[in-house]
């Protein structure tokens, strides 16, 4: 198998097979991220996919799901990626559901139509690395788009058939703009209608912008405690019914679920509990133990 950097992929999706069909992030600016900071991108070559894809004919051949790595696959136009899962499908002819983590301007260069071409191929299932629905947040960690584009762009999916997961970076604005990152945040997941929406905690990794800001001054990060207040107040606001899933804000236990709706008060009163008596120092330790996304 041809992988050429780190792997990184999503842990609740199946983890084999995995396919890597490019290399590193064409953005790769955001500036709390280290993940391909180092990794010039590049589409993997064709004859590589395929080799990879023979190699899993071989070793699973029963496989009815995979991975698309690396960073943002789904940048590829549809005159390119098509024949790939047309490739995966003629390798893997039990394929059902292939998944791929993208940026929201990588649907920008596809068609309903072709979106629903690729979902027919069996792209069924992504994840859009948001992190914010707040233009004020967005361009100040560098997303490279607004609201509005996420708006557009996951109505083309919602209306093409394919699920998505969308993302909430807490801290992500910093104490100067933590309510309005929460509260702006949530109104456009909800507009959105993801399947699931996931939520991580901002840690500032050496060699990030955001780090050499914040030693600066020119960024304040949220304390723990600030953190579960910014969760709590993006899931107070949240209202779409959807999986909601917690990782790096540590207080994650029996938070995490299908039915957010019915389980929104009960999720509210565990961070209530966890804002008065968890044990921020613990929470702290963990998130500083952090090494990537």
């Amino acid at each position: 198998m041809h992988f050429t950097d780190t792997v990184y992929r999503n842990p609740y999706w199946p983890t084999f097979p995995l396919l890597q069909i490019t290399q590193g992030c064409t953005h790769n600016s955001c500036r709390f991220c280290t993940m391909y900071r180092d990794v010039k991108f590049r589409m993997q070559p064709k004859e590589w996919i395929e080799e990879d894809l023979k190699e899993l004919g071989e070793i699973a051949p029963d496989a009815r799901t995979i991975q698309l790595l690396s960073a943002n696959p789904l940048c590829m136009t549809y005159d390119r990626l098509a024949p790939i899962l047309e490739m995966i499908n003629r390798y893997l002819p039990k394929m059902e559901y292939i998944y791929a983590a993208t940026r929201v301007t990588d649907i920008s260069n596809k068609s309903v139509e072709e979106l629903r071409s690729l979902r027919n191929l069996g792209l069924k299932e992504i994840s859009l690395g948001v992190e914010s629905g707040d233009d004020w947040t967005l361009d100040r960690v560098d997303k490279g788009y607004h609201a509005a584009d996420i708006i557009e762009q996951c109505g083309k999916l919602t209306e093409a058939g394919i699920d998505f997961w969308m993302t909430f970076l807490c801290g992500a604005a910093g104490r100067e703009h933590s309510q309005e990152h929460a509260v702006n945040s949530a109104r456009i997941f909800s507009q959105c209608r993801p399947m699931t929406v996931g939520t991580g905690g901002l840690v500032l990794f050496p060699g990030t912008p955001l780090l050499e800001e914040s030693e600066r001054g020119e960024f304040t990060p949220l304390s723990e405690r600030e953190m579960l207040l910014e969760l709590r107040t993006f899931i107070e606001n949240l209202s779409c019914n959807c999986n909601f899933i917690t990782h790096h804000t540590v207080s994650g236990k029996n938070l995490t679920g299908p039915d957010f709706l019915g389980r929104k008060g009960r999720i509210l009163s565990i961070l209530d509990d966890e804002i008065r008596h968890g044990d921020l120092d613990m929470m702290s330790a963990i998130r500083k133990s952090k090494r990537s996304l």
